[in-house]
């Protein structure tokens, strides 16, 4: 009998490979955010899911043996997503996290990043990448962290940027962190290695580590991709750009956006060689990197299948804050306390009430915002509120919110879901969406303080 494996992530470059390679031997249910038009591959199942909500998540996992995680949360899915990528890989890891130990899967298997073996500070992408790691790994279901350099093949999007660099620039200034040594893998290498880790028990619980045949530097790689691309390019050190304006030269010349190139360029400061850790795990025979690039240049992606437009109220808001929680208070503890600190902190101004059941914000007499606390969804690590009424709200059957504690209580996430305002958009940018970022810092020192005292 055939293994069900969930994918997650599949529409990327590393899934669409994935479903194409693993269709025959394995039953494969692909997820997306969309729902799926017209499906030409009788061989894949397609799922509608939303993970930042906890029970489509558990519905789209039922039955599964394996999942594969392979989400970044590099673009907004709402119309303001207030919160940094790294805040919102950690709520959407938790939730796959709960979902696969509900279901009872048997492994998870994350495809993330190597660590860096340098005396740089490690760059906000690479570190978002292990806490996704120990996230995915907190609970029952065995994970597999696969931790791999560049990734080359048809259609991947970091070396996109290569090609496009490339093409667009005669002369390359290369700035400092394009000498940093790094075991570009070949994307079928990968899935080689995927497959050898799928239901192995030897690898449960553990990462591997993992880069192709040669290291080389990413000014190597430029070089190597230009000839292969018959084109003729002066490429050199040129050690003034600093990072920042790296940024905006690998944007603007790669034809990328500013914020999917931002942390993949500080990330690449760091020297990538991976540890010969758990190497007994695997058996490939690397892909060369003249075969690896040439076949990149070559071939196509797999296609996908036709999707609907996703229909959502327009001015949607998703809100995503880490909190600092040193006292280690659960999420109970903290979505009880929070309404007590702003009734001291808003005096006479924001009147908060919580019952044990709503919680409703108050301002002279008007109630902002009402919330429900949805008690058979909620648990001391986690508590769901729905918003179902106030004058600030413009939907009272869409958006919640919710308490998180992540790894062990170290964090507390605050996430607003959904959420439609009643405002007009500009004026709730410039008051309302503001304001909920000074309370969430404010209420974040607040722990702290009360941890030191």
């Amino acid at each position: 009998m055939k293994k069900k494996i969930v994918l997650a992530g599949a529409t990327g470059f590393i899934g669409r490979w994935i479903i194409e390679k693993f269709q025959e031997d394995f039953e494969i249910v692909a997820l997306s955010r969309k729902e799926v038009l017209h499906n030409p591959n009788r061989n894949v199942q397609w799922k509608k899911v939303d993970l930042y909500s906890m029970s489509s998540t558990e519905r789209v996992l039922e039955g599964a043996d394996v999942a594969i995680y392979l989400v970044h949360s590099m673009q907004p899915s709402t119309r303001l997503n207030q919160g940094k990528f790294e805040d919102t890989d950690l709520l959407l890891a938790d939730n796959f996290s709960r979902a696969a130990q509900k279901n009872k899967l048997k492994q998870i298997i994350y495809i993330g990043g190597i660590l860096p073996k340098d005396a740089h500070q490690i760059s906000n992408h690479l570190l978002s990448r292990y806490e996704v790691e120990k996230t995915l790994g907190a609970r029952e279901t065995p994970l597999t962290a696969i931790r791999a350099g560049i990734i080359i093949g048809p259609g991947g999007s970091s070396f996109k940027i290569v090609t496009n660099l490339v093409k667009n620039l005669p002369l390359m200034g290369c700035p400092k962190w394009t000498k940093s040594e790094n075991q570009p893998i070949d994307v079928f290498d990968i899935l080689t290695l995927v497959r050898q880790c799928i239901g192995n028990s030897k690898t449960y619980d553990k990462n591997i580590e993992i880069g192709g045949a040669e290291v080389m530097t990413y000014m190597d790689l430029l070089k190597k991709t230009s000839k292969l691309m018959g084109k003729k390019r002066l490429i050199f050190s040129f050690p003034l750009f600093t990072v920042g304006l790296s940024k905006w030269w690998v944007s603007i010349f790669a034809d990328s956006n500013i914020n999917f190139v931002s942390p993949l360029v500080e990330s690449l400061k760091h020297k990538m060689i991976p540890s010969r850790e758990n190497s007994d795990l695997y058996d490939i025979d690397f892909t060369d990197m003249h075969t690896s690039i040439s076949r990149a240049l070559q071939e196509e992606p797999p296609s996908l299948p036709q999707f609907q437009n996703i229909r959502t109220e327009k001015n949607t808001v998703r809100s995503v804050q880490r909190i600092e929680n040193p006292a280690r208070f659960n999420a109970q503890w903290v979505a009880q306390y929070y309404p007590v600190w702003m009734s001291k902190r808003f005096a006479g101004l924001i009147n908060p009430q919580y019952d044990g059941s709503y919680l409703r914000f108050y301002l002279l007499g008007m109630m902002l915002l009402e919330l429900q606390l949805i008690e058979d969804r909620s648990t001391p690590n986690r508590q769901l509120f729905y918003i179902t009424g106030g004058i600030l709200t413009k939907r009272t059957d869409l958006g919640w919110l919710e308490f998180r504690s992540i790894l062990d209580n170290q964090y507390v996430i605050t996430a607003i879901h959904e959420y439609v305002p009643k405002l007009p958009w500009g004026i709730y940018k410039l008051t309302q969406a503001k304001l909920h970022l000074y309370v969430m810092r404010k209420f974040e020192r607040e722990l702290q303080r009360l941890h030191r005292n």
